[in-house]
């Protein structure tokens, strides 16, 4: 099928809460150009470069999200114009997004990357540390950025019981932050679920997913 095909199939069957991220990474702008005039206006990248290269190339009512793992030095490449960086897993890196937002008198929207899965590998913050970040004076005095909600990547393996265990706890993190919301931060998105298992992603809290081989086909890697 095609990408419009793929798309139209994925939104067609996704609840009006629920906000479909395609994840673009390593596919042409033609591909995401086929997904743009099929309506699609919001692309997640997981390299700032490969994002600005097609930001400057392609429609500017798109927003661009940054899904993967940021170093902080390259935040500054980014924020004259991403709409929101999903993996931020530590303080450092949210004070760095608010000074380059400041140069650019924005406000970066952030999601709190919290570690649900049982793999080293993968990135995050515990719910004690994203607690203690947004209860403290330092978090308080960042005027351009705003936490907009959690995000979390489940274990890549094929026991569901246990992917649906930490969607699980995902949401029940939301829960306990949104409680503790203050002038920077205002959850209202749970981003987790990508092509494999964002059906259950949604059942289990997801308002936002982030899907690329089932919108575009297998991703191309170059090295």
């Amino acid at each position: 099928m095609s990408i419009k095909d793929n798309l139209v199939n994925i939104k067609t069957s996704l609840p009006d809460h629920v906000t479909l991220v395609a994840v673009s990474k390593t596919k042409p702008v033609s591909d995401l150009m086929e997904a743009y005039n099929a309506g699609q206006r919001i692309f997640g990248e997981n390299k700032i470069q490969e994002m600005i290269e097609k930001h400057e190339e392609m429609p500017k009512d798109i927003k661009w999200h940054m899904i993967g793992h940021v170093q902080r030095n390259k935040v500054k490449y980014m924020a004259e114009f991403v709409s929101l960086i999903h993996g931020v897993d530590n303080f450092k890196l949210l004070k760095e997004i608010n000074k380059q937002a400041k140069k650019h008198d924005r406000i970066i929207d952030c999601l709190l990357q919290i570690k649900i899965a049982s793999e080293d590998s993968k990135f995050g913050m515990s719910i004690k540390e994203a607690s203690s970040i947004i209860q403290s004076e330092d978090f308080s005095e960042l005027e351009n950025i705003k936490v907009s909600g959690v995000m979390g990547m489940a274990t890549f393996t094929d026991n569901r019981i246990q992917i649906e265990k930490e969607f699980k706890l995902l949401k029940s993190t939301f829960k306990t932050l949104k409680s503790l919301q203050t002038a920077n931060c205002k959850l209202q998105i749970i981003s987790m679920g990508m092509s494999g298992d964002y059906p259950m992603a949604i059942e289990c809290g997801s308002t936002m997913i982030r899907v690329g081989s089932s919108i575009f086909g297998n991703r191309i890697y170059t090295n």
